[in-house]
């Protein structure tokens, strides 16, 4: 489904790609919010559901990205949560005092851990790459070695505290916020953080022959 579209996006003519940055910075100059956008398109308005997924399916490609390593999948992803708005768009009620983006988040994550479920986890996908070109040669293969290390040890952790990792620290959410995407106690979510940073240290001294 690579490159696909799905059937409210198609009639719309919007596809559910990585490759939009410009149609995602046109989206944030517009003034109008999701709630009203959703308030359309409950009403079978194809353009404001079209805004939606302009504005935000970059966005979420990347966090999908990050749980399962592989573009088409995280393509697929994305897709099936927007086709779910455009089949139900009222399953989002504004007065919850949820912003969309955080309940899109739990959607998105959801479906990611339930792919995993039925294949092995994976880890982290490191988007950035090394672009100075004063990096030596060297120092380029030892960072590659460290990514590589780090991404195989965070494959490795729990589900949970994988998850509560990946949305604090990769997708800079604050703790409040991931915990309500994952549907735990602030306390909870933290004592998850803490034991994934204590695990991840731990293997990773035995590795790098740390103390």
């Amino acid at each position: 489904m690579t490159g696909g579209t799905f059937a409210g996006a198609r009639r719309s003519g919007v596809r559910v790609t990585s490759a939009e940055p410009h149609a995602l910075v046109e989206a944030n100059d517009n003034t109008l919010d999701d709630a009203w956008l959703l308030s359309r398109i409950t009403q079978g308005d194809h353009d404001a559901f079209a805004q939606l997924v302009r504005r935000h399916a970059p966005r979420f490609f990347r966090v999908a990205c990050r749980f399962t390593g592989n573009g088409t999948e995280s393509e697929d992803i994305v897709q099936d949560a927007f086709l779910k708005i455009w089949e139900r768009p009222d399953l989002w009620k504004s007065d919850r005092n949820t912003a969309f983006t955080t309940w899109f988040y739990r959607i998105v994550v959801n479906q990611c851990l339930d792919l995993a479920k039925k294949k092995r986890p994976v880890g982290l996908v490191d988007e950035q790459s090394i672009e100075d070109g004063r990096i030596t040669q060297e120092q380029s293969m030892i960072e590659q070695e460290r990514s590589t290390l780090v991404e195989r040890e965070i494959a490795r952790l729990p589900e949970r505290q994988r998850t509560a990792l990946n949305l604090c620290f990769y997708e800079e959410l604050s703790n409040k916020e991931a915990a309500e995407i994952m549907g735990v106690g602030l306390k909870a979510l933290q004592a998850l953080l803490m034991r994934a940073k204590a695990t991840l240290k731990n293997e990773l001294k035995i590795f790098t022959g740390g103390t």
